[in-house]
């Protein structure tokens, strides 16, 4: 049975026999590598551009600010004072706040979507992987034969096994990492694809410059147009404010249990926010140069990554060489996400003695890769199967992100702003000045709940 004494207080960092990041810059690592993840990289720079550029962006600054700072500072905060996988976390801070264990469900339920998104995710993931090996082979081969960019992605999505076999490189190469443990694995790993994935955007942004059409893109991305800012604006900034920083899914909660307890919550919380964020710019910053100096559309989604993106390394000087470097970019950028999106369920299995930390990594892993065998198969020999239009991966994909996601956030943030002790939160947030407390709370309470909830509604198609 786990002690529902508070693990935080005295020597608790070592409350729970959990590793700690060995310093708050290898927190700030892992949790900047959970929230920057493939859609940082082509779906905020376009995103930004088609709703008023900079007037956009102050939006979801503001949005940031009111609701994703301090839901992010909650999840670290009953991470640390929980020092237990989420679901562990939570069920002992309500008994010492002298409410229900059930709050336990909060913990459930983002475990949950994390393995919901994990399915479909590791699959697109897959496809960064194929792609990256494409380029390497090219760089090695004496053909110079171009890639077909529209045949090679139709191609990919039509087999199954090519699907599979990059979706169990994606899984395995996940599990290896989440199995060693904190400081082996997760600290191991982000310390060295962070600076990575930094390095490859700077590459890319470089070349960005020296392409003569730089000026254009920060014009294209930044320049405020507030004509076109209505309500449906305000709600895609909520949303990406929400969603980019890897909220609901208790990823970051779950590496909050290993923050040793001098590391101020508040600060480093602002540094991921606006490290998240600065990838997202520099992600446009690299990719827009190249869309417009070979004239291609800029709103392609998906198809901008894995079929126009392509056309134009076909046309650039060492394109296969900036072709390899993108994918692996992506590839970086899945691979932190996806640890973070398998830990919150490996901690918890890990916490029953049942499972070794090895044996609850294969068992996620392997569940992960059942559930995205259907993701797999609705590109192909299930394509014609839909329910209410959507296919099996489109299904999946809606419900978790759109629908359980910002339930998910909503039950954290009333969870710690309603139900959690204020004893507990103010021993965690000590850092902070008490005009300073008292924003947090009033935003943690009041604000971030009625804005996340419309955010709800509005995925739901309520309103």
């Amino acid at each position: 049975m786990l002690s529902s004494e508070n693990p935080a207080s005295g020597s608790g960092d070592q409350g729970s026999g959990h590793g700690m990041w060995s310093s708050r810059m290898a927190f700030i690592l892992a949790a900047t590598g959970s929230a920057v993840g493939l859609g940082n990289i082509w779906r905020f720079p376009y995103v930004t551009a088609e709703n008023g550029g900079g007037a956009f962006v102050l939006i979801y600054l503001v949005c940031i600010l009111a609701i994703g700072l301090p839901l992010l500072m909650s999840e670290i905060l009953v991470g640390r004072a929980g020092r237990h996988s989420p679901i562990n976390s939570l069920r002992l801070l309500a008994e010492r706040s002298q409410r229900t264990w059930r709050w336990m469900f909060v913990g459930v339920l983002g475990a949950l979507i994390g393995w919901m998104i994990l399915s479909f995710y590791s699959m697109v993931a897959g496809w960064t992987l194929a792609y990256g090996w494409h380029y390497l082979g090219e760089i090695f081969a004496s053909s110079t034969e171009a890639l077909d960019p529209q045949g090679k992605f139709e191609g990919l999505l039509a087999s199954p096994g090519a699907l599979i076999f990059w979706l169990t490189a994606f899984v395995s190469l996940s599990v290896g990492v989440v199995a060693l443990g904190v400081e082996k694995g997760l600290e191991r790993a982000v310390r060295i694809l962070m600076p990575m994935l930094f390095a490859l955007l700077l590459l890319m942004v470089g070349y960005g410059i020296a392409s003569g059409f730089f000026q254009q893109t920060i014009s294209y991305l930044f320049t405020p147009d507030f004509s076109k800012v209505d309500g449906g604006t305000i709600l895609e900034a909520m949303g990406q404010a929400f969603f980019s920083l890897s909220l609901g899914m208790t990823g970051i909660m779950a590496y909050g249990a290993y923050v040793p307890r001098n590391v101020n919550i508040g600060r480093t919380a602002g540094v991921i926010a606006l490290a998240d964020t600065g990838v997202a710019v520099l992600a446009g910053m690299a990719i827009f140069p190249i869309v417009f100096a070979h004239g291609l559309s800029t709103g392609e989604g998906p198809g901008l990554i894995f079929v126009t993106l392509p056309y134009a390394f076909n046309d650039m000087a060492f394109g296969t060489l900036f072709g390899f470097a993108f994918f692996l970019l992506l590839a970086v950028a899945a691979w932190t996400s996806a640890i973070s999106l398998m830990e919150p369920a490996v901690a918890y299995l890990s916490e029953t003695k049942r499972f070794t930390r090895v044996s609850a990594s294969i068992t996620v892993g392997v569940a992960t890769w059942v559930l995205a065998l259907g993701s797999v198969f609705s590109m192909n020999i299930w394509s014609e199967y839909t329910f209410a239009g959507r296919n099996f991966q489109e299904l999946i994909e809606y419900i978790s992100s759109n629908l359980l996601l910002p339930l998910g956030g909503l039950a954290t943030g009333v969870f710690v702003g309603w139900a959690l002790s204020r004893v507990i939160a103010r021993e965690q947030l000590s850092e902070l000045s008490d005009t300073q407390y008292q924003v947090w709370r009033f935003l943690l309470r009041y604000v971030g709940p009625v804005l996340v909830f419309v955010v709800f509604l509005s995925a739901a198609g309520v309103i």
